[in-house]
């Protein structure tokens, strides 16, 4: 898999690089970097894979870091996989204000011109940490290009890694519920429904959604919705994909109306996604209110399909994307409510997603021809 160095775009960092050196290979600074890491905090710790010099492979590890699955699902123009886009925007929607990297001495100029690449696209803070008693070629080479300070104090280290004022070491967060027991939510119900509405051909600024041919889904209690959460981040790096879940979990939508949205039907200043349906299939083109919990994945795919498509293209998943799409709710153990055992058409232990369109679809096809009402198309 090729790399490409130039992926991201390359701003002058608002914040200098601080590099560390610690010229003995001391374990405090490395047990120091390695108990600062945690993510709800807003600091990561990257610890790069040995025997790897691929830019790629440093994306991966920086997924890792972040609590994702390293690999991103489905096809992608040129065979290239967006990691480093996708570390990039889950970094800016969480949002993760200080990355620490160990043995920065390992570092390509060009796997250290990543991580400059992501400092001015996310404006975090940047530590490079040389364990050596000066700054390699490589390292040298690539930090010409950025503003940067060195230090050898281990308490200001420690400032870089924790920040100022220097936050005390955070517990590990608990799991939020058995990872292994499935959540069962209705609202997944309509999401491989046949239905085809369409995006509009020109933008539109839909009104508020307006409840008229079928249920709103039923609110999340907090708590499950704080475990929905936590199992969509761990289940996919794919910033659309985890947000095509969580955005069908809030508005009841299909995989095709979902695949309506754009980055601009994204407004995160009155937390609404607007969905389109121009020749009403089901409620017309709407606006769905984003529920606090779902904002995080809305943003990160906003983020990923600027870098990656431009404004223009899909904000979630495409019908295309549909098999991913089931796989990555099942990794994360969410599924529609499921038919009776007398009902099913495979083994209990498969999770059957179309069902209930499959039932509507036979009682339609069952109905005496002169109670079908004549199509609106």
């Amino acid at each position: 898999m090729p790399d490409h160095p130039t992926a991201l775009p390359l701003a002058a960092p608002s914040l200098p690089v601080a590099v560390v050196i610690d010229r003995d290979d001391d374990m405090l600074h490395t047990h120091t970097v390695l108990a600062a890491h945690h993510p709800p905090s807003g600091r990561i710790t990257l610890h790069p894979g040995p025997g790897t010099t691929s830019e790629t492979g440093l994306a991966h590890d920086l997924l890792a870091a972040l609590g994702k699955p390293p690999l991103l699902p489905g096809r992608f123009p040129g065979g290239r996989q967006p990691a480093w886009e996708a570390a990039a925007a889950w970094m800016t929607a969480l949002p993760v204000t200080r990355l620490t990297v160990l043995r920065a001495h390992r570092l390509t100029a060009r796997r250290t011109m990543r991580l400059l690449q992501l400092q001015a696209l996310t404006g975090i803070h940047l530590t490079l940490v040389c364990h050596r008693p000066y700054l390699p070629a490589a390292l040298h080479q690539a930090l010409r290009t950025a503003d940067y300070s060195v230090t050898a104090d281990f308490e200001a280290a420690r400032r870089h890694y924790y920040g100022t004022p220097i936050a005390e070491p955070s517990p590990a967060d608990e799991p939020a519920g058995p990872a292994g027991r499935w959540l069962t939510l209705p609202a997944l119900d309509r999401l491989v429904s046949y239905d085809s509405p369409r995006p509009c051909a020109v933008p539109c600024m839909p009104p508020p959604i307006i409840w008229r041919h079928r249920p709103p889904p039923v609110p999340l209690t907090a708590s499950t919705a704080q475990r929905i959460a936590h199992r969509l981040h761990a289940a996919t790096a794919h910033p659309r994909l985890a947000a095509a879940v969580a955005a069908a979990l809030f508005t009841g939508a299909s995989l095709q109306q979902l695949a309506t949205a754009r980055p601009r039907d994204y407004d995160s200043a009155v937390a609404t996604l607007a969905l389109h349906d121009p020749a009403r299939y089901t409620d017309g083109c709407a606006a769905h209110p984003v529920p606090p919990w779902a904002s995080v994945f809305l943003r990160a795919a906003v983020c990923f399909t600027r870098l990656v498509s431009g404004e223009d293209q899909e904000l979630l998943a495409m019908p295309g994307d549909r098999g991913h799409l089931l796989r990555v709710a099942e990794t994360a153990k969410l599924r529609p409510p499921q038919p009776p055992t007398a009902h099913r058409k495979g083994p209990i232990s498969r999770v059957e997603w179309d069902w209930r369109e499959r039932r509507e679809a036979e009682r339609y096809e069952a109905m005496p021809t002169s109670r079908v009402r004549p199509s609106r198309r």
